[in-house]
């Protein structure tokens, strides 16, 4: 852990916005008179990402998206990558609150190998943001795993934001990824017992960043109600994740992952 710590001081040093694949616009930016009516926007399409952490093969799966603002305002920022968040306290451009993500499960089958299987893990812990001139965005995620790998894992990152209104919006930019010891070990690591199973030698990763990334995405209105939505991610592992025996010799370093669907956007009245 004594690597995790400086990554964990600068995410609750880093502070941010509101964020997730659930989104909603704060009440100062209005631009008309305000309004209790909702503007909701849903989102599906199809995706394909790793097949797990690590993985050389992926994976095309339903990609869904929802974003919620009120009135007239703009809906509000989110990233492709951001786990499903909501801002419980905001202001001068910062938000803080809870988040939730989703990590894929890994079978021996899906490695190819019997390295050891990683149930499917929900993760929950918390995010804070901040948004500068509504064009750069920092973010920050630590969370903890409750089932599957059951370890430390959170992220930083920032944003360059184009837009004009709701008309288009477009993002891109960098992310470090960190995880635990128990968190590298459970991806990365090659106990003794599947070491005898693999033939790969044994191997005990530590914890800190084992990975980089880059990240953009883009929302397009096509008229009053329907939009286009998308958005592309590449990751390389680094550090002992990439010096890893299993991931070199039966999975990647680098990953990739691209989305694209419609929208569909309506009105609640309140």
């Amino acid at each position: 852990m004594k690597h995790l710590l400086p990554a964990a001081a600068a995410l609750f040093a880093l502070v941010p916005t509101v964020a997730a694949a659930q989104e909603t616009a704060p009440p100062e930016t209005a631009t008309t008179a305000p309004s209790n009516d909702l503007r909701v926007r849903v989102g599906g399409g199809v995706q394909t990402r790793p097949s797990f952490i690590g993985s050389d093969n992926n994976d095309i799966v339903p990609l869904f998206r929802l974003s919620i603002a009120r009135g007239d305002h703009e809906f509000h920022f989110s990233a492709p990558d951001d786990g499903l968040s909501l801002p419980l306290f905001t202001s001068g451009g910062f938000s803080i609150g809870p988040i939730g993500y989703l990590q894929s499960r890994r079978r021996n089958s899906d490695a190819g190998v019997a390295i050891g299987e990683v149930k499917r893990s929900v993760e929950v812990g918390g995010f804070v943001d901040y948004v500068l001139d509504d064009s750069i965005r920092l973010r920050a995620e630590l969370r903890q795993g409750v089932t599957g790998h059951k370890a430390l894992v959170g992220q930083v990152g920032a944003d360059k934001i184009w837009r004009d209104g709701d008309k288009y919006v477009f993002s891109i930019g960098p992310r470090v990824m960190f995880g635990s010891g128990k968190f590298d070990r459970t991806y990365f690591g090659v106990s003794p017992a599947a070491s005898l199973a693999t033939g790969l030698p044994a191997y005990t990763p530590g914890s800190g960043v084992y990975a980089v990334a880059l990240a953009s995405g883009l929302n397009v209105d096509l008229g009053h109600r329907f939009g286009l939505f998308g958005f592309g991610r590449y990751e390389r592992l680094v550090g002992d994740a990439a010096k890893s025996p299993f991931i070199r010799t039966y999975g990647s370093r680098n990953q990739f992952s691209a989305g694209a669907g419609l929208t569909y956007t309506f009105t609640v009245r309140r």
